[in-house]
């Protein structure tokens, strides 16, 4: 089954728009996304900084358990650990996929000294299987002040992270749109 599911086939909860704004289930929030725009799925590469077009599921939220305490939200929650990465080298056969620290290709850390990462959505982009160099670690996590552009990902203010997790089920799709 392709990652990228088609808008007449779910009922999308939540959509991201490129103009900043994410909306969904009578919920409003400012969010960041990629820091050069958006782009097709199709076309997304590997550290391009853009944010992928497209509904995708919301798989489980990570957290950091020293900072923040498990979310209310029905999908499955998993506590970080400082040696959790993930996996961004096009060829690696865990490619997308989350690794045991130290990894030796490319990865990010998600155990960070700032704070985007205490609360972190796996978005199911490009994971069904994993296609390489299209992109890897497309998440839902926290924006920084200024709401600065990600590397990719869709980024949200800490309490309406939290609020939008409340509403969350295996069936929630984020839709990131024009």
């Amino acid at each position: 089954m392709p990652s990228n599911i088609e808008e007449d086939q779910v009922n999308t909860s939540f959509r991201a728009h490129s103009d900043g704004r994410l909306v969904g289930e009578g919920l409003a929030f400012r969010c960041a996304l990629g820091r050069e725009g958006v782009t097709g799925a199709e076309i997304k590469r590997e550290g391009d900084g853009k944010s992928p077009l497209g509904a995708w599921p919301m798989r489980r939220v990570f957290y950091r358990p020293d900072r923040v305490a498990p979310p209310d939200t029905g999908l499955e929650t998993v506590p970080l650990a400082p040696h959790d990465g993930w996996c961004d080298a096009p060829g690696d056969p865990l490619y997308n996929r989350p690794v045991t620290l130290p990894c030796p290709v490319s990865h990010e850390r998600l155990w960070r000294d700032d704070h985007a990462y205490d609360l972190i959505v796996e978005l199911g982009y490009n994971d069904d299987p994993p296609v390489d160099g299209r992109g890897s670690a497309i998440f839902l996590h926290l924006a920084g002040p200024e709401y600065s552009g990600t590397a990719g990902c869709v980024a949200l203010g800490e309490q309406d992270l939290l609020a939008m997790l409340r509403l969350c089920s295996c069936e929630t799709r984020l839709e990131i749109a024009l």
